[in-house]
């Protein structure tokens, strides 16, 4: 078995063609070791989200490799995607289904039995305090809520892989350190994540590694403790880096 979970090799996405081709990603190499709480930043267009497309088999590369624990995620999609979990930025759901039933349905997409998905499902709603919501629409539902609804729906399959794009937009405080808390329990249990986040203190306080993605290209990788050397906050050296990206 690999110590590897995930290995982008050379990754190229291109949309459109001729005049009108558009190079989101261009040429991004990363090799995120199992058990890591990895950072992935960029600005709103850097490519984050098309990459997460291409690990998740949303979207197809154009060329280079993507590797899940060593499972090439274009030639054996049905495996690779069995190891990843995503809980998107974008509620991608049936507003008209209970906290269950999503739960319930992406159990049953997955192939679980009928009666240990009902047990996952019992478990991650018991987990996300969601028991007096679990018959409740996710429409109904407060942005905190929606945002517990989705992670257990990424959840309920067990991946090892777990992928987090801005997984507390609109959440209380409150809420967050929650959420904060059960992430730093999934990690410390041996779950790789990948956390996408325009909260640079959510970051800092969360991720063991980080990488920032600009124009489709990585333009810095390390540490925590790297990007916080001589005393810099995460979202000071951040900053620093995207900015001078900009005049460059």
């Amino acid at each position: 078995m690999s110590e590897v979970m995930l290995e982008i090799k050379d990754l190229v996405k291109v949309y459109g063609s001729g005049r009108n081709a558009s190079r989101a990603v261009d040429g991004i190499s990363l090799s995120i070791p199992k058990g890591s709480f990895y950072g992935l930043l960029g600005p709103n267009g850097a490519g984050k989200s098309t990459t997460i497309h291409c690990i998740t088999g949303i979207a197809k590369p154009t060329s280079g490799q993507i590797l899940i624990d060593g499972v090439d995620v274009v030639k054996e999609y049905k495996a690779a995607r069995r190891l990843v979990g995503l809980s998107p930025q974008e509620f991608n759901v049936d507003i008209f289904s209970t906290t269950e039933q999503l739960m319930d349905f992406m159990g049953g997409y997955y192939g679980i039995p009928k009666a240990k998905r009902e047990q996952r499902v019992n478990e991650l709603i018991k987990r996300f305090d969601l028991e007096k919501h679990r018959k409740v629409k996710f429409q109904r539902l407060s942005g905190g809520l929606k945002r517990r609804a989705m992670l257990g729906r990424a959840l309920v399959h067990t991946p090892d892989l777990l992928i987090l794009d801005e997984p507390t937009a609109g959440v209380d405080v409150e809420q967050r350190r929650d959420l904060w808390q059960y992430l730093k329990e999934l990690n410390e249990s041996g779950k790789t994540i990948i956390l996408t986040s325009h909260y640079l203190e959510e970051i800092q306080y969360l991720c063991n590694e980080i990488a920032i993605i600009n124009n489709g290209k990585i333009v810095a990788e390390g540490t925590k403790e790297e990007f916080m050397r001589d005393g810099k906050s995460v979202e000071e050296t951040y900053l620093e880096i995207t900015r001078k990206e900009k005049t460059q």
